[in-house]
């Protein structure tokens, strides 16, 4: 009995300890951290949101052969081995394969998390070809004024495009303590974004952080006058024509969209964004993003990467070449993608709880398989 009032005593101590190092730090994010801990695809319900409106639905076609062929086993076994949700093939515009597991449906609103980074990099393209940005070189500090001294005053749109902004900002999925963890759990991310430094040569090495994501949304925001959220209704979501209204995640009521995630949707809908760049920003004749814009998206910027030369990544897209195939694709870190394989007209979504390992170049083991095996259901 005296150890088990001792171990009792311990943990009460401890937690008063982290109680008090919360509350002088400021850091109360770390409350919901700690009940919540790790993130996940149904988060939605744990932030306020801001809708995503659409107004004029149109679901897709089916394709006359629908659901015709059987998955192949190895694509059937990869997907439960990483715990999907939903599978769907899109070929000729039409939908060719569809499948849901574990209750999710065409109506399941899921996190996105990162493939939000893409979606931001065609708002960009949106907010250029309206003239709100003059150019993808234009300063940082035109939009956000904090952006004008020292080192940050270096940062063009193009610099946070190609993820080559070299910010102090730490991407940890793990510490609970770093930016990453406070910008999805706390209350004030421009506040956050604000307190970034430049601390490297801007345009040089890319260093994949969703400070800068977040900080092209800013810039995006100023640039328009509008809402993240707002912005992406009026000019993407009602003309792709999505079927249900998608919600972005805030940082608190009224607040700031999680703009480098969090932007929760439907499989269907998700594919959207997909089918309009395989179609070079056109969608059904409303050129909706200019088809230069959409050429440099998914085009490997040259950067060193780890010493080498980059050559997965565009505007806040991937790109990667698999089974003699050049795709480009929307990710997130739970193995959300919109992959596009543009010489076979087919685009492909998957959602699920978890993803395969990582590269040392930083792409992943899973998705070449996805495309293996879709080519193969295809033919």
């Amino acid at each position: 009995m005296k150890i088990l009032k001792f171990i009792l005593k311990a943990i009460a101590l401890i937690a008063l300890l982290i109680t008090l190092f919360i509350f002088v730090s400021g850091k109360t994010y770390l409350f919901k951290t700690l009940v919540y801990n790790f993130v996940g695809i149904d988060d939605l319900d744990l932030f306020e949101t801001r809708l995503v409106k659409t107004n004029n639905p149109i679901e897709w076609p089916a394709s006359v052969n629908y659901n015709k062929k059987p998955m192949p086993g190895k694509l059937e076994a990869t997907l439960k081995q990483y715990q999907s949700i939903a599978f769907l093939v899109f070929k000729n515009d039409s939908v060719l394969n569809e499948f849901y597991w574990d209750g999710y449906n065409d109506s399941s609103l899921t996190n996105s998390f990162s493939m939000a980074k893409s979606f931001i990099s065609v708002l960009t393209g949106i907010a250029l070809k309206e003239g709100k940005i003059k150019s993808l070189d234009q300063k940082v500090g035109d939009f956000i004024p904090e952006f004008k001294e020292g080192n940050r005053n270096k940062l063009t749109i193009r610099h946070l495009l190609t993820m080559s902004a070299a910010l102090s900002w730490e991407e940890s999925y793990i510490n609970p303590l770093g930016p990453t963890t406070e910008a999805y759990y706390g209350t004030d991310l421009k506040g956050l974004i604000l307190k970034q430094d430049v601390i490297g040569e801007p345009g040089k090495s890319f260093n994949y952080q969703s400070g800068v994501s977040q900080l092209l949304a800013m810039v995006v925001e100023k640039a328009t006058g509008e809402k993240v959220a707002d912005y992406a209704a009026k000019k993407l979501w009602q003309p792709l024509n999505a079927v249900r209204d998608a919600q972005w995640s805030l940082d608190k009521k009224d607040g700031t969209e999680k703009a480098y995630c969090c932007f929760y949707s439907n499989a269907r809908d998700f594919a959207r964004i997909g089918s309009l760049y395989l179609h070079h920003g056109n969608w059904k004749g409303n050129q909706i993003v200019d088809s230069s814009y959409v050429a440099e998206s998914v085009t490997p910027y040259p950067l060193d990467n780890n010493g080498s030369p980059n050559a997965i990544y565009g505007y806040q897209w991937w790109i990667g070449n698999y089974s003699g195939k050049k795709v480009f694709y929307c990710r997130g870190i739970l193995g959300q993608y919109i992959c596009v394989i543009p010489d076979e007209n087919i685009v492909f979504v998957r959602l699920g709880h978890k993803r395969g390992e990582k590269n040392a170049d930083g792409t992943l083991t899973d998705l070449p398989v996805y495309v293996e095996e879709v080519l193969k259901w295809t033919k």
